[in-house]
């Protein structure tokens, strides 16, 4: 390996941006490849807890997160129907002194455009949709749909659930869609304000086989969020995503509380999305090739932390490959296993089933999870099947 080894990450989202800032922030020559041709405020919310705050803190960007979001008091769950308060979660102040740092909710674009402002400019190069990737033995040869190549030491596959890298270590195989979808609106504050209802915070409304979550994205509360979990047995759309209706929400939530129908009638764009799945991998790394995030283990996102996950993978891998160098990759890719297979499934297998923070419980094992003062596990232990 050369003296000054390159890292390559493929994908520029939010796992992608937190591994290239830490790798960078430590030293590296890394190169980030974004297939995207630029990158949007897309209409979408995300939580952001306080195992993931203490990553931004490394990172220099916590104060800035924390500015611009919404610091909700609570998570609160509510029956459906009869609006009955089925939990009371207590964040906010608590959530500052109890797991040593805010719990956030924030649009996806703001916090994406924040999480890559450290990054040295021209880093993340744009139009690099990955078509093949051969590891050489020496160095891994990336060929891109643009027809240009490039070489690196080591790929980072941050690319999603359609990793490519993920087929390079596994091969070809879709995920399954897990029977479910989500419908996803941004609703102005003024839209809200017709409406006289309490809008709380943070917000999942619930019955049987379907809910909402609703949260605001901004500090300035003049954007509320929702993102739904409902039963639908096909999916029959070769796209991402369709637009749904406010007439398909209404039959979707039939009998729900009055503040969703509120929700609803508030509601003036309205998309749909499949929930797809993948069991958990065999493997995360093979040679010069690692995964991470939603490459390696997509979950529903009922748990709100799927891309904490991707966060915290990326800052596992940093402080594995740091903690025994470069050179010994493999060793630092068997820590990284190691050190997060087993949290990152038993929150993949929460969030599948859809039963967190529905009844009053203790959070702590995950928003008091403080990455870096956690001492790494023995690669004894590494989990089975790990590589």
């Amino acid at each position: 390996m050369q003296s000054k080894p390159t890292i390559a990450i493929i994908g520029a989202g939010l796992g992608g941006a937190a591994v290239a800032v830490l790798l960078q922030q430590a030293g590296f020559k890394i190169k980030v490849f974004e297939q995207a041709p630029e990158f949007s405020r897309l209409g979408a919310g995300i939580h952001i807890g306080p195992n993931v705050m203490k990553i931004f803190r490394r990172m220099g960007i916590e104060e800035k997160v924390s500015a611009m979001s919404s610091h909700p008091d609570f998570w609160f769950s509510r029956d459906g129907f009869t609006g009955d308060y089925l939990s009371r979660i207590p964040l906010g102040d608590y959530a500052l002194k109890e797991y040593g740092a805010a719990y956030i909710t924030v649009h996806r674009g703001d916090l994406h455009d924040v999480m890559l402002s450290p990054l040295s400019s021209g880093t993340v190069q744009f139009n690099k949709q990955l078509e093949t990737i051969e590891d050489t033995g020496s160095e891994v040869v990336m060929t891109f749909t643009d027809g240009t190549t490039d070489t690196a030491d080591i790929v980072i596959g941050a690319d999603g659930i359609n990793s490519r890298v993920r087929e390079e270590l596994l091969g070809v195989e879709a995920p399954t869609y897990s029977g479910w979808v989500a419908h996803r609106a941004l609703i102005t504050g003024a839209q809200l304000a017709r409406f006289n209802h309490n809008f709380e915070d943070c917000i999942k409304w619930w019955t049987e086989d379907r809910h909402m979550m609703v949260y605001f994205t901004t500090g300035r509360r003049d954007e509320y969020y929702y993102v739904t979990g409902v039963p639908e047995p096909e999916w029959n759309s070769s796209a991402s995503w369709v637009d749904s209706s406010r007439e398909e929400m209404r039959a979707a939530f039939d009998g729900y509380h009055p503040t969703v129908q509120a929700l609803i009638d508030a509601t003036e764009s309205v998309t749909k999305w499949p929930l797809k799945n993948r069991n958990p991998l065999p493997l995360w790394s093979r040679n010069r090739l690692v995964l991470l995030g939603d490459a390696c283990h997509p979950m529903k996102p009922h748990m709100a932390q799927g891309a904490c996950m991707a966060i915290e993978d990326a800052a596992m891998l940093v402080r594995c490959i740091e903690e025994v160098g470069l050179s010994e990759y493999q060793t630092a890719f068997d820590l990284y296993a190691a050190n997060r297979v087993e949290r990152a499934s038993k929150v993949q297998r929460i969030s599948n089933a859809n039963t967190w923070l529905r009844t009053d419980e203790d959070p702590s094992w995950c928003f008091g999870y403080d990455l870096y003062g956690t001492p790494l596990v023995d690669i004894s232990s590494k989990v089975e099947g790990a590589a």
